[in-house]
C-alpha cells in the first residue's frame, strides 16, 4: 500500500519585492598644505594613490600650495576614508606631515 506523500511547507508563489537603489553618497577627499612635505612628494603620492596623470597632480599640487588645500576626487565615503589613510600611511614611512581630509561632496 503506497502511503501519500504530503509537503513539508506549503507551497508560496513568488513576490517580488521593489527595493530601492540609491547611489552611495559621495566624499571629497582634500589635500592640506604643510610648509614640510616637499612638492614632488605630494605629486608621487596624486599619481600612486589617486591615479592622476603627473599633469593633473601638479595642477593640484600647485592649488593646495597656493590655496592650502585642494580637493582631489570624490568617492563612496569607505573608499575615501581608505585614501586617506593610505596617505597618511604612506607620509609618515617617509617622516613627512602631509595630512589630508573627507568633506561631503
Amino acid at each position: 500500500m503506497a502511503e501519500e506523500w504530503t509537503p513539508l511547507f506549503e507551497e508560496e508563489e513568488a513576490v517580488e519585492e521593489e527595493t530601492e537603489v540609491s547611489e552611495p553618497e559621495m566624499y571629497w577627499v582634500v589635500l592640506l598644505n604643510d610648509d614640510f612635505t616637499p612638492m614632488e612628494f605630494v605629486v608621487d603620492i596624486l599619481v600612486d594613490i589617486f591615479h592622476k596623470d603627473r599633469v593633473e597632480a601638479t595642477k593640484i599640487m600647485l592649488t593646495v600650495h597656493r590655496t592650502g588645500k585642494g580637493k582631489v576626487a570624490t568617492y563612496p565615503y569607505d573608499i575615501a576614508v581608505t585614501k586617506v589613510a593610505q596617505v597618511h600611511r604612506r607620509a609618515r614611512e617617509a617622516g613627512h606631515p602631509l595630512r589630508c581630509t573627507v568633506e561631503k561632496a
